[in-house]
């Protein structure tokens, strides 16, 4: 079974608001869901969120090496560490019980307790233990475009499995609002981004040890619009 990364363009929208505004607005994120407010971004310096402790909900947590398993491992705040990607579990005193999101998260402080959005729970890539999240694409994208002087509207990546002789691979198909001079030149990009923020990604890229040079297909214009409208 393949595991798809994908984005659905949030992240490159807020690039454009950045272009277009690049000194005026400070852009805090939030992090709420009909289930619950889960976090916020209380310092403008920081990425992360602040976990928010009295808005009536009950955190668990699943290691995401846990998550699927009969018996899985589950976690109460106090138990957490850092650097760790958990599956979010929700109890509300809206009588939400254990109720699983669908998002992983990455503590970066415990006092207090403050967290990344790291991804969600099929939003990832693992065929062959590279452990390749959605944050980590999305971050080494941006790198890409930046070091290629392009601009990504949406993507999905997959695992292409071993063959007879051949390693494996990643497949990309990206759709671009500027396209890069090229493409070779943005893959190298990619892959060297990829393994700058993933030491699991770049251990199997090692010598092409397993994984090989990913391979990147242009979209046509507009192509996930379409699929998402079908």
């Amino acid at each position: 079974m393949k595991i798809i990364i994908s984005s659905l363009g949030l992240f490159f929208g807020l690039l454009g608001f950045q272009t277009l505004f690049p000194n005026s607005i400070n852009y805090l994120e939030t992090y709420n869901a009909s289930e619950g407010f889960i976090g916020i971004q209380d310092q403008p310096n920081r990425k992360d969120l602040l976990l928010m402790l009295d808005y009536g909900i009950y955190y668990e947590f699943i290691p995401l090496e846990e998550y699927g398993k009969t018996d899985c491992i589950t976690l109460e705040l106090d138990q957490i560490e850092c650097n760790i990607d958990y599956v979010l579990v929700l109890s509300t005193n809206a009588g939400l019980w254990r109720y699983i999101i669908g998002d992983t998260i990455r503590f970066t402080q415990t006092k207090p307790y403050r967290f990344i959005i790291s991804g969600r729970t099929k939003q990832y890539i693992n065929a062959f233990g590279e452990e390749l999240m959605v944050h980590n694409a999305e971050q080494a994208m941006q790198q890409a475009c930046k070091l290629s002087n392009c601009e990504v509207i949406d993507f999905t990546a997959a695992p292409m499995h071993l063959k007879d002789e051949n390693h494996a691979y990643h497949e990309w198909l990206i759709e671009f609002r500027i396209m890069p001079k090229d493409i070779n030149h943005f893959t190298y990009q990619l892959d060297n981004a990829l393994k700058s923020i993933n030491s699991d990604y770049e251990a199997k890229r090692y010598n092409n040890m397993i994984l090989k040079m990913p391979v990147v297909h242009i979209a046509k214009h507009k192509l996930f619009f379409i699929w998402m409208k079908l």
